[in-house]
């Protein structure tokens, strides 16, 4: 039986204290229910949060890179996957989730919700940003889901799973 994969995405430098506590969280709540945490795997901001949080918490974690080598890899990595894409990466993040869960917003988050709800996904948004979360809102009501806490995200993401 395939496992489930548990995409969290949010940005690297630009991360908030709130945004790698959650992200943190997270990671820790993914592995505590046995799915693998899927992200950017950069050793940056929410990816590498994330990836901490699930090892911590003895998960599996896939880091999905955008580029070719291992010079910016997250340490919490189990399973890494090389591009050479850049930010087109992105769309293989989410098409590879069972769940998207932003963490955070900044451009290469907007881009991975956007291309999340393109594919008829839905997207928990886990953040304070109001602007944000009214625009992707607007784009796909339905599918756009609000979480206020980790825990609550997951819960979210137990149904849609």
């Amino acid at each position: 039986m395939r496992k489930i994969i548990i995409g969290v995405m949010g940005p690297g430098n630009g991360a908030i204290a709130s945004d790698l506590k959650n992200a943190y969280k997270l990671g820790q709540l993914i592995a505590e229910r046995g799915w693998v945490l899927l992200t950017g795997g950069r050793k940056s901001g929410v990816m590498d949060a994330a990836t901490q949080g699930a090892k911590a918490a003895n998960g599996l974690t896939i880091g999905i890179l955008p580029d070719e080598g291992e010079g910016s890899i997250s340490d919490g990595v189990d399973i890494a996957i090389f591009t050479g894409m850049g930010s087109a990466r992105n769309n293989i993040n989410v098409l590879s989730s069972d769940a998207v869960i932003a963490c955070g917003i900044g451009s290469g988050t907007a881009s991975e919700i956007a291309l999340a709800l393109k594919a008829n996904k839905s997207v928990i948004l886990l953040n304070d940003d109001l602007t944000s979360q009214e625009f992707f809102r607007q784009l796909a009501p339905d599918r756009v889901l609000l979480a206020a806490t980790s825990e609550e995200a997951i819960a979210i993401a137990s149904k849609l799973v």
